[in-house]
């Protein structure tokens, strides 16, 4: 009996996976990542864990051994970065991340001796960059999306720009405010190196924040950082045009990445994918001055996704003039143009209508699980206890769902108790 369970465990452990609202397409590269990561003992016994935060009580009642022993296999992997573990309430609670943004991101955020980093980086490549299921169920799936790119702060120092930019529109926000602030390897650009494909970017650059760094600081996997140095971080990767792109939360956001367009797996998906959008834009449009644009080139070089063009000026003395060109509908906002124009010929405007951003990861979770067919997974998970303190977290976010969204909640669970809840909301407050 332990012999088949061992022998089922990476295929238990995929279907849990695949539980998240982003989850991994089975193929043969993703049973090799999971062989490396897990033993056949650790993916039978992580397959049988809840998707919500647990305690080691629940893991020991899961796993039917002890306690103690539940605890010492919890901590081993929280210590490897396949768990996060976290204080809340005065106890010790862990969680099970998903492979993106997660268990796949921390395997290379330190150089490591444990595992053969070269052949995760090969698989990894294989998986992401050479297949594409998982790569299109990660960014194209569905309207809500892990991460968003944040907007480039030194392009709106200039006094043309009047734009309304909120707190957490901010990357300095995000630093100046978290609980914790962790620094690591930059996984795209790690992963890069080890099939001599990177770039000369830093990579000692990697950002998490509050919960996430806090565990990855605990284990090793992350340096804790002041808020002046992570400060200093981010200005050299604003000096290295690296776009910020992070959690698409607007409270306690977990990480920002500083990207390059050449390795960093957001950047790829929003030039492989651009227009089914798979990278949450800023809520700021360039616009091109195109009667006093020179062509220079710069804003062109500079965007990480090919939204900048250079066409045809149509002057009719200067036949080999060229303008810069924006396409709108691929364009990330992140405003890298408008900051490297020395001519002040591109500027800011807001994009209308503006992008919506969900508070926090329980409302990006639930809108994300109701787009992709998955909202049953978050409430009725099954290999933990019921829990109503999450199941009232999961429902308050859906009241406050658009009507629209609502009904699609309402179909995915069929639940009477849940349309009863949604229909009493919408009594009180109409227009929620």
């Amino acid at each position: 009996m332990t012999h088949h369970i061992m022998k089922s465990g990476y295929t238990a452990l995929t279907d849990r996976i695949n539980h998240f609202p982003q989850g991994a397409p089975p193929s043969e590269a993703l049973y090799k990542i999971l062989n490396i990561l897990f033993t056949p003992r650790d993916a039978a016994l992580v397959s049988l864990l809840p998707i919500k935060p647990f305690t080691d009580e629940t893991a020991s009642r899961l796993w039917r051994m002890k306690r103690s022993s539940a605890q010492k296999i919890l901590d081993d992997l929280a210590d490897r970065a396949i768990l996060l573990d976290m204080e809340e309430d005065g106890g010790q609670t862990y969680v099970l991340p998903p492979p993106m943004a997660g268990f796949f991101e921390f395997s290379l955020m330190r150089i490591r001796g444990d595992i053969d980093q070269k052949m995760l980086s090969e698989l990894f490549y294989q998986y992401l960059n050479v297949e594409e299921d998982f790569i299109k169920a990660l960014f194209t799936e569905g309207e809500t999306q892990l991460g968003r790119v944040f907007v480039h702060e030194p392009a709106l120092s200039s006094p043309e720009f009047s734009l309304t930019v909120l707190d957490y529109e901010r990357s300095t926000e995000v630093i100046k405010t978290a609980s914790f602030r962790g620094i690591s390897l930059c996984y795209c650009r790690h992963k890069m190196q080890h099939l001599g494909k990177d770039c000369d970017a830093p990579k000692d650059i990697c950002m998490t924040f509050n919960a996430t760094a806090g565990s990855l600081i605990k284990h090793g996997h992350a340096r804790s950082v002041s808020r002046e140095e992570c400060l200093d971080l981010l200005q050299i990767a604003y000096d290295r045009k690296l776009v910020q792109f992070g959690s698409n939360v607007r409270e306690r956001v977990n990480f920002i990445c500083n990207c390059c367009g050449c390795c960093c797996e957001a950047m790829i998906a929003a030039r492989r994918f651009g227009l089914l959008h798979p990278v949450h834009t800023t809520n700021f449009l360039p616009e091109v001055q195109e009667e006093s644009c020179t062509g220079c080139s710069r804003c062109v070089d500079v965007c990480p996704v090919d939204a900048m063009s250079l066409v045809s000026a149509n002057h009719p003395h200067k036949p080999k003039a060229r303008k810069a060109r924006l396409r709108e509908e691929i364009c990330l906002g992140c405003g890298l143009c408008a900051g490297v124009c020395q001519g002040k010929h591109i500027i800011l405007k807001s994009r209308s209508p503006r992008v919506i951003t969900p508070l926090n990861s329980v409302h990006l979770a639930v809108v994300m699980a109701i787009e992709r067919g998955k909202l049953q997974n978050l409430i009725f998970d099954n290999q933990a206890l019921f829990s109503h303190r999450a199941m009232a977290a999961i429902f308050g976010v859906i009241l406050k769902l658009p009507p629209v969204k609502q009904a699609m909640a309402s179909r995915q669970m069929k639940s009477r108790y849940l349309e009863a809840l949604i229909g009493r909301m919408q009594k009180i407050d109409p227009n929620p």
